[in-house]
């Protein structure tokens, strides 16, 4: 078989390979990936530091203040707080020590369980949004214009059914 022959059998098995990113591209992705970086890591640090709760802590106490009843399902809220199922379970588990939260039967399913804010959990929550809104102000929000803050809205509420990220509440 002649080395011809062999490249255009290997290019037809195998499949064509993505071409690199455009300059463009790779600025919008690496610009992304920064900025999430450095607002997750200086939240995370500013609720630890004022509040002795990390990030993720914040996040599914959150979800659950938005959750009718104050309550979601284990499943649901992995899902919202975009957490591995085991991940949220070991969170869940410090959050259920220190009183924030507690896990309650389904009624309907006895397989199901639910996480379910505290009035200790709330409180934490409430002292702690403060310190969160700052933050996300002076580090993400003052940034942009309102019209720029829509338009930027847009463009996540574009991306986002297609990376399997959850609805904001209220959708």
């Amino acid at each position: 078989m002649s080395s011809a022959t062999a490249v255009k059998i290997k290019q037809d098995v195998e499949p064509t390979l993505p071409s690199a990113l455009t300059e463009g591209e790779l600025r919008a992705l690496r610009g992304l990936m920064r900025a999430h970086a450095s607002l997750a890591k200086r939240l995370d640090a500013e609720l630890e530091s004022s509040h002795g709760m990390p990030l993720s802590s914040y996040e599914v106490l959150h979800h659950l203040e938005d959750a009718k009843d104050g309550r979601m399902r284990m499943c649901d809220l992995a899902e919202h707080a975009q957490l591995s199922r085991s991940g949220l379970t070991r969170l869940v588990d410090r959050l259920e020590r220190d009183g924030l939260l507690v896990r309650c039967t389904c009624e309907h399913d006895a397989r199901g369980a639910y996480a379910c804010l505290t009035e200790a959990g709330l409180e934490k929550l409430k002292a702690a949004r403060g310190t969160h809104l700052a933050v996300v102000r002076e580090q993400f929000l003052s940034r942009f214009s309102d019209p720029e803050l829509g338009a930027l809205a847009e463009m996540w509420d574009r991306i986002a059914p297609c990376c399997g990220a959850a609805a904001p509440a209220g959708q």
